[in-house]
């Protein structure tokens, strides 16, 4: 899931595309709470981030995260797969990502689905 949404967030999929360039196509995510992780991810799997001041290294476990956030573990997937240069916060920002079926506003706005592996 996150490395096809990494390649349409930097336009690889469009004939025109150039690593320089920020070419890419908005995402819509849902159904970001039933993302399941294969073997023993779920009891493994931590996620890590620094406050910055000393001893300040804080872990979520993935259980955890999928119960307060789970747009979040789709988010640092993608953006692990995306390069690491100054178009990456850009690609981010196009990427959106719902709990839940409910889109809000972008419901209106979507032109091609891809469901269970199938462009619609």
């Amino acid at each position: 899931l996150a490395d096809r949404i990494a390649i349409v967030l930097m336009g690889k999929h469009k004939p025109i595309y150039d690593p320089s360039t920020d070419c890419g196509d908005y995402v819509v995510v849902t159904n970001a709470s039933k993302v399941k992780v294969t073997g023993r991810k779920e009891q493994q799997l931590v996620y890590r981030h620094h406050t910055m001041f000393p001893g300040g290294l804080k872990e979520i476990s993935y259980r955890d995260m999928k119960a307060k956030k789970p747009d979040e573990i789709i988010r640092k997937a993608v953006s692990g797969m995306l390069p690491k240069n100054k178009l990456r916060a850009r690609r981010l920002e196009r990427l959106r990502i719902f709990a839940d079926d409910d889109m809000g506003p972008f419901k209106k706005n979507v032109i091609q689905r891809w469901e269970d592996g199938t462009l619609q």
